[in-house]
């Protein structure tokens, strides 16, 4: 065929035909991408419609004990009880809501068309609505957007229902619908519900009053516990009746659940460790999570916080009116029992609220067994070294025992088992209070917040404040590294010493290293311990150690100045107990006496707790020859020695200073020198010899204590011997003398000690004689501001003098 006639030659235009065709080929591929696109639009829009989280909601702070159970719980912050999120819901409300509200609920996809139709035919016969036909699922969306419910919302639920089945499990849905349900009032979520109107958890309602629940949240204005009880019982009866003929509940039960009663007026919750609710709340404020699992065992707390509010109600009425304790486990550090205070929120004068286990406190002597482990660490000491017991006054500084008396000389063991104040204050100034306050803060003390030279040697009387929290922790620690002692072979790990926790689970927050360090061995913790447990038990006068059912606890008590504080801090191998009393405004009150408040408080708590065995002598280790009489280590002129298992550092303690050579005539009557007798006709002998004022005071309460005897007439006194020294004051002190009621001036008592009993004392001030002293060496002067010179001269000739200033009174 000849293509020109066709028209079909090259370059010539397509017939008409052609064109129409290509045209709308055209057209349909361009509608085909523009729907396409539409689609691909609409199914990105319906991939992230779905909002996450999807709720936004605030919940309430939650907090259980060790086993899951509730301790307390705060309402949210928008005046809802609601309940964290729980993922686990009981089979009981799955079986009771899906009955309830959507039988089919495990067979559709988030919308239910025969429950729709249902609804419509329903609504339409009423004339109004009777019927929603929503699905859980839906419900669970409505719930979260709280929108007004008309037919666009309704559509928009039915889509996000659809979206929200793919992104969740049936099971997810159920959770999250069980957690934002409306269960009346302003309780929200099935947990909060089942105590609010149970006053227990979920998991342990009846089938009875799961039912009752679960019928809820379709009307929870109208009907909720309180209101409308005739048609909550009707419904919840309806409800046990499909359960019955759906075979989920048997006849038995179906009949036992419907003779139970319906709950009231909602129920208060739990407030067992309110002050731990508090805490939790304020160092959570930032984060997430608003229900936690706590360390706390719930039986021990409800003793502790029973033995507390017995307690209270005895010393109210001497004006003391808070306490708290803190019973942790050494192993693991964790919280056990968590009293931060009495609590009374009726009655706002008490300063219930106060939690005084955070709060830093004077701790009066509490840290003295730590200030004498340190020493025997450091070779400074052994565990029954004689430590002065004097009047002292160091730059200013003058501290007094307790009861006002002195010893002369105590062991240092003793001198902590009785919680002496003298002596500890003259170890710290020869252990140096820095060197002191380092090891506080590396053994967990985290409210040393100024420096060491602002606390001086006040550190060990109360000069600091100390929380329970942190003390208790640093007892447990040491405890734990004693107990520790033989796996580690003797050495201190840095993990044995971390802050205590109560959340569960959670990571210590100390140093977890594996780094030995070298503040305290285990030897000189278990000297430190067994000095504790010699403390005498209030009421019990010893006799505690007759019963082979008493707990063995090392212990000690502290009460600082002007008697605001009174602690008592037990430790036993698997415990350690805290306990605080006194006034949350820091009122002191008089009585208010560590032995005599908190230690009966801790010894009742001590009786709740399990018993264990006694902490086993740990390894390192080193023997040592002592002198039995003083405690030092024993020099070439000692001759009553021991061998004593000291710490491994107590091989470079000091020797003894008090046992040395003395010569004596042929009848040891008197004490002779070369120049009046001959070498070859002394008796050479060792003997106990004190300065003259711990002499003085030691020979009181030790009736066996031989002074050295007198020099016989004509033997000159050896330069190197002292007979009286000036008690006080002290050299180049600066004293204040007394101002009298009347406004005169009053006197300043000198004091002086001499080794002789019947010695006689000359006193002179600036070289003007005052008078003569025998027996007992004081004299009451009034010297005028300035610098002054007191001279002493004995019958013998000795002489000693001494340089003061007297401060003027600065008038306020």
């Amino acid at each position: 065929m000849n293509i020109e006639k066709r028209g079909l030659w090259i370059g010539s235009p397509l017939p008409w035909r052609g064109r129409e065709r290509l045209h709308h080929i055209t057209h349909l591929k361009r509608r085909t991408k523009i729907l396409l696109g539409i689609v691909l639009v609409l199914l990105v829009c319906f991939w992230f419609s779905l909002p996450r989280p999807l709720f936004h909601s605030p919940t309430s702070y939650v907090i259980e004990d060790n086993k899951g159970d509730l301790l307390g719980a705060t309402i949210a912050a928008d005046g809802q009880w609601r309940f964290p999120f729980n993922d686990s819901v009981p089979e009981k409300f799955k079986a009771c809501i899906i009955t309830f509200e959507d039988k089919r609920f495990y067979h559709h996809p988030g919308i239910d068309i025969f429950a729709m139709a249902r609804a419509f035919r329903q609504n339409f016969h009423a004339s109004k609505t009777v019927s929603g036909g929503s699905t859980l699922t839906m419900q669970v969306i409505r719930l979260s957007r709280n929108r007004k419910r008309n037919i666009a919302q309704k559509l928009m639920e039915s889509i996000l229902a659809v979206r929200l089945e793919i992104a969740c499990s049936k099971n997810e849905i159920l959770a999250l619908y069980a957690s934002n349900a409306p269960f009346g009032s302003n309780i929200v979520g099935l947990d909060a519900a089942a105590w609010r109107y149970y006053g227990r958890p979920a998991d342990k309602l009846s089938w009875g009053e799961m039912a009752a629940l679960a019928v809820l949240p379709n009307a929870p204005a109208l009907v909720y516990p309180g209101k409308n009880k005739a048609e909550l019982l009707r419904k919840r009866n309806a409800l046990l009746d499909k359960l019955l003929a759906q075979q989920k509940i048997d006849t038995a039960t179906h009949d036992l659940s419907m003779l139970e009663p319906l709950p009231d007026e909602p129920k208060p919750l739990p407030q067992l460790a309110p002050h731990l609710l508090q805490r939790f709340k304020q160092e959570h404020k930032k984060g997430n999570a608003t229900l936690i699992q706590t360390t706390i065992n719930g039986n021990m707390q409800r003793n502790v916080a029973r033995i507390v509010e017995q307690y209270h109600n005895i010393y109210k009425g001497n004006g003391i009116n808070n306490a708290c304790a803190l019973v942790l486990d050494v192993e693991t550090g964790n919280a056990l029992a968590y009293v931060g205070n009495i609590y009374h929120p009726e009655n706002a004068d008490l300063q219930s609220h106060v939690d005084v286990i955070r709060s830093p406190r004077s701790p009066g002597s509490a840290l003295k067994p730590l200030l004498y482990a340190c020493m025997l660490n450091d070779g400074l000491l052994l565990p029954q070294t004689l430590v002065p017991d004097i009047p002292t006054q160091i730059g200013g500084y003058t501290p007094q025992n307790f009861d006002r008396d002195y010893d002369g000389a105590v062991p240092a063991s003793q001198a902590l088992s009785r919680s002496l104040n003298v002596p500890a204050v003259r170890m710290l100034r020869d252990y140096k209070y820095a060197r002191f306050y380092s090891v506080l803060k590396k053994v967990g003390v985290t409210t040393l917040n100024r420096p060491a030279d602002n606390y001086g040697l006040s550190l060990i009387l109360g000069g600091c404040e100390v929380t329970p929290w942190d003390i208790a922790g640093v007892y447990a620690g040491m405890a734990r590294s004693l107990n520790h002692a033989k796996k580690n072979k003797g050495k201190i790990l840095a993990a044995d010493f971390h802050s205590p926790a109560y959340i569960k689970n959670e990571a210590s927050p100390g140093n977890s290293s594996k780094m030995q360090v070298n503040y305290l061995d285990p030897a000189s913790t278990w000297y430190m311990f067994q000095s504790m447990e010699e403390v005498m038990r209030p009421g019990e006068e010893g006799l505690w150690k007759q019963f082979s059912s008493s707990q063995r606890i090392a212990w000690k008590t502290g009460t600082s100045f002007g008697f605001r504080d009174a602690w008592a801090i037990g430790v036993t191998p698997r415990f350690v107990i805290a306990v605080w009393v006194g006034n949350a405004n820091g009122e002191g009150r008089p009585g208010l006496v560590g032995v005599q408040t908190a230690a009966p408080v801790m010894f009742d708590i001590l009786k709740t707790l399990p018993a264990s065995p006694w902490f086993a002598e740990p390894p390192g280790f080193v023997k040592t020859m002592v002198c039995r009489q003083t405690g030092f280590r024993a020099n070439m002129d000692c001759t009553d020695i021991d061998t004593l298992n000291a710490p491994a550092a107590g091989v470079n303690a000091p020797l003894c200073p008090y046992h040395s050579i003395i010569h004596l005539d042929q009848a040891s009557q008197y004490r002779v020198t070369e120049d009046c007798i001959s070498p070859s006709a002394m008796v050479h002998e060792s003997w106990f010899i004190l300065p003259p004022v711990m002499e003085w005071y030691y020979k009181r309460r030790h009736l066996d204590y031989k002074p050295a005897p007198a020099f016989k007439a004509g033997c000159d006194i050896a330069v190197s011997h002292r007979s009286m020294e000036l008690v006080y004051p002290e050299p180049n002190a600066k004293i204040y003398v007394p101002v009298e009621i009347s406004g005169e001036k009053g006197k300043a008592i000198f004091t002086a000690a001499h080794q002789k009993a019947e010695g006689k004392i000359f006193w002179h001030l600036d070289n003007d004689y005052i008078g003569t002293t025998t027996h007992f060496h004081q004299v009451a002067l009034s010297p005028s501001a300035g610098r002054h010179t007191i001279t002493l001269v004995d019958e013998a000739g000795e002489r000693l003098t001494r340089q003061f200033e007297v401060l003027e009174k600065i008038e306020e």
